[in-house]
């Protein structure tokens, strides 16, 4: 990693020290330790399962779909859907086959939430059978048994006729001694989206991919010249090497057209780790860090990846919004930590990956959003807020989904990502059906917007959760290669995004205080966080007038 600095004035090793001193000082200050990590909920897209409990009729069999390719077909494309039936009910199944089921095109996104949602077979809903040699026979299927299934359909034989999102089921049909007579015993619903030629105009999509971590180095450092910092653990470096969690998201998101989005704690934490650190033991005592290699060699790569991308930098440790906004404005001084992180998040961008980021966005927990949470967003200079669409919910009864920017007043524009996309894969992805099973949701989401005003062109953004683990960054760049690969979307940068004509039609009113999710609410920092941050930066001001060296407590704002 090249060590050329970017602050005017400043030689490469004043600046990297710079970054050193400033970064322990603000990660020390709770408040600037992070978003709180909110419990992950389980995914929307996560299909209910059969089970021996409620194992009857056509929920006697667990259909499981571990993969379906293409995710979008073509014409001359053959679909191949592979997976396993499990039989949870307690006597045998005896001629059973698994089967593809394929209806007409659904109708709206409300129509592939209800079919995703819908729990055992209907008749007529679930359409007829494909049948004939694309099934898969078992002879029998005994309780408690599993059996593998692989079936390939030429997409002609599918029967696609408009451009839509198609239900496809696929289920397992046989009989029992106590029901001698062919039935559907269970079944797994998913979509094909199907637009063999390319859309125009097409939808402009963005996606944000975070690069946030919890906080990692403490406000200590080394008594030494160097003033050696140190880590509470080494958890960083595990996600950070081969295989880790940050590690899949930087492999994975260089081969992506999206938007870097930063937490610059997580760069001056990774850049002290490619020097000489330490790491807290249980007992009080340190042991020198090893991992200075996979350090340089993570930032390198990341370096090279972002040369040419945007970026948008959060305030540094990415602040709780939110908690700041509801219980902690009223203490004095708290606003002007969230300054001070603002200050210094393009600084520390630019001395570790030597680009300009954009620090105009403010991204509140879930993109929920109220007035106070505006204010507090926007009076450290960012003029921007990340919402969702489920916080800022539409109330003027469009038809289709508007594009995400919309004025909000007082020179502040919101960018209200679509809540189904961005929600698409929380919850556990490393089971291969569930992860199936979201992709291909996504997709009949991302392309039912395109049809529901095809001559309208509109801006889409997704923002996922904040730290995605590996298996969920996995599963979203294989929807995000499947959606970029397609013909009905094109990736397109936050700040176009940000900029595109707003629609008339969309709403622009934020929430009241009392519309704030109550869930959310219970994971704010209480006001007593606030007031013990207040006291503890009176002390430390108080203290460091006896210093020698009082650039060591404070953070610079100049050369050292």
């Amino acid at each position: 990693m090249a060590e050329a600095a970017d602050f005017q004035g400043m030689s490469p090793s004043p600046a990297r020290r710079w970054l050193k001193r400033t970064g322990a000082l603000l990660a020390g200050a709770p408040l600037l330790a992070g978003l709180l990590q909110l419990p992950v909920a389980p995914s929307a897209y996560a299909a209910e399962k059969a089970s021996p409990a409620d194992a009857s009729g056509s929920r006697t069999v667990d259909v499981s779909l571990d993969s379906l390719s293409p995710s979008v077909p073509t014409d001359g494309d053959t679909v191949t859907v592979s997976g396993t039936v499990t039989n949870h009910g307690k006597q045998t199944i005896t001629g059973a086959h698994v089967g593809l089921r394929v209806n007409a095109p659904l109708s709206d996104r409300t129509a592939i939430t209800d079919a995703a949602e819908r729990r055992g077979y209907q008749p007529g809903v679930d359409g007829a059978e494909i049948g004939g040699k694309y099934v898969e026979k078992f002879p029998q299927l005994a309780a408690g048994v599993s059996q593998h299934f692989d079936i390939s359909v030429p997409v002609k034989e599918l029967d696609l006729g408009s451009d839509g999102v198609y239900q496809l089921g696929v289920s397992l049909s046989g009989q029992t001694a106590a029901q001698p007579w062919d039935q559907v015993l269970g079944i797994q619903r998913t979509f094909l989206p199907w637009q063999p030629d390319g859309a125009d105009p097409k939808t402009k999509t963005t996606y944000l991919w975070p690069l946030i971590s919890t906080v990692h180095q403490t406000a200590e450092t080394g008594s030494n010249e160097q003033q050696t910092p140190v880590f509470r653990n080494d958890d960083l470096a595990k996600e950070i090497s081969p295989g880790g969690r940050l590690d899949q998201l930087l492999s994975l998101g260089k081969e992506l057209d999206v938007t870097w989005v930063i937490d610059p704690d997580l760069l001056a934490s990774v850049d002290a780790m490619a020097g000489s650190y330490s790491i807290q033991n249980g007992n009080g005592s340190k042991t020198a860090g090893k991992n200075q290699a996979v350090a340089k060699q993570w930032l390198a790569e990341l370096e090279k990846t972002v040369e040419d991308k945007e970026i948008v930098a959060l305030p540094f440790a990415d602040p709780d919004l939110a908690s700041l906004a509801h219980n902690g404005k009223n203490v004095t001084g708290s606003l002007s930590h969230l300054k001070d992180a603002t200050d210094v998040a393009a600084s520390t961008v630019e001395t570790v990956l030597h680009v300009k980021p954009s620090t105009d966005f403010a991204w509140p927990a879930d993109g929920a959003v109220d007035p106070s949470i505006v204010k507090v967003a926007t009076s450290a200079g960012a003029d921007k807020v990340i919402a969702r669409s489920d916080s800022l919910k539409e109330t003027g009864g469009l038809s289709y989904t508007p594009s995400a920017a919309r004025p909000v007043g007082g020179g502040t524009t919101a960018v209200v990502a679509d809540a189904p996309l961005s929600t698409a894969f929380q919850g556990d992805m490393t089971k291969a059906d569930t992860s199936t099973l979201a992709v291909q949701r996504f997709l009949a989401q991302s392309l039912m917007i395109s049809l529901q005003d095809p001559d309208k062109q509109r801006s889409i953004v997704v923002a996922p959760q904040r730290m995605p683990s590996a298996s969920q960054a996995q599963t979203m760049a294989q929807a995000l290669t499947a959606l970029q690969e397609g013909n009905w979307a094109q990736p397109q940068d936050l700040s176009a995004a940000a900029k595109a004509k707003p629609d008339p039609g969309a709403t622009t009113r934020i929430p009241s205080a009392s519309a704030y999710p109550s869930s959310l609410r219970k994971q704010e920092l209480p006001q007593s966080a606030f007031e013990k941050i207040e006291a503890i930066q009176s002390k430390l001001d108080n203290f460091k007038v006896i210093l020698t060296a009082p650039p060591r407590v404070v953070t610079p704002s100049g050369g050292p």
